[in-house]
């Protein structure tokens, strides 16, 4: 079986790739009747989609996905308690289970690179919803311990209330676009204006 598709994404960092590369290696492979499935890198697969964040189909993957591989190759249940946590909305649970897993030499990048994303998406969930946050919530959300968690937002100019221990949230200026300028809207009102008489 030639997986070198599959490791040539993985070797140039293309994360957001391999869910489709491997999709697709997998219709071919069942089109041409090739039995893949003792071979198949079900555990890089798995995470590729829960990298695009399609939950779905790592579920569908998962399902599908031989008792026998299940039990004898660890890495995959442990990939799978990730989506497991991600599907139930436990967000301290997905870098716990990010931790509790001995990762592969083929696997870590992979792994770190969903675990920074993963982080990034949290903290744009933290800005987005909270006003103030104790750091407590913040370390759990991050996946980190409360000091680096506080220093992860200090930098991001979040201030912290010693007394209370609560971070105050630095909301991001928002950018508003004017869809319409009121020059144009004038000229349009005059143009339609001059087709009716």
């Amino acid at each position: 079986m030639d997986f070198s598709s599959v490791r040539a994404a993985l070797d140039s960092k293309s994360y957001d790739k391999i869910a489709d590369v491997c999709d697709n290696l997998m219709l071919q492979v069942a089109a041409d009747g090739i039995a893949y499935q003792d071979d198949w890198p079900y555990a890089a697969h798995l995470l590729s989609h829960i990298y695009v964040h399609d939950i779905n189909s790592a579920r569908f993957l998962w399902k599908s996905i031989p008792s026998s591989i299940k039990e004898s190759q660890p890495e995959v249940t442990a990939v799978w308690k990730i989506g497991q946590k991600l599907w139930l909305r436990d967000y301290a649970g997905v870098h716990e289970a990010i931790r509790a897993f001995d990762w592969t030499q083929e696997l870590q990048a992979l792994v770190a690179s969903f675990a920074e994303l993963y982080t990034k998406e949290m903290f744009q969930l933290l800005l987005s919803a909270y006003s103030t946050i104790s750091i407590k919530d913040t370390a759990l959300f991050l996946g980190m311990n409360e000091d680096d968690a506080t220093n992860y937002l200090l930098q991001q100019g979040w201030t912290v209330d010693p007394a209370s221990r609560m971070l105050i949230v630095k909301k991001q200026p928002v950018v508003t676009e004017q869809k319409l300028d009121p020059s144009k809207l004038q000229r349009l009102t005059e143009y339609v204006f001059h087709l009716e008489h």
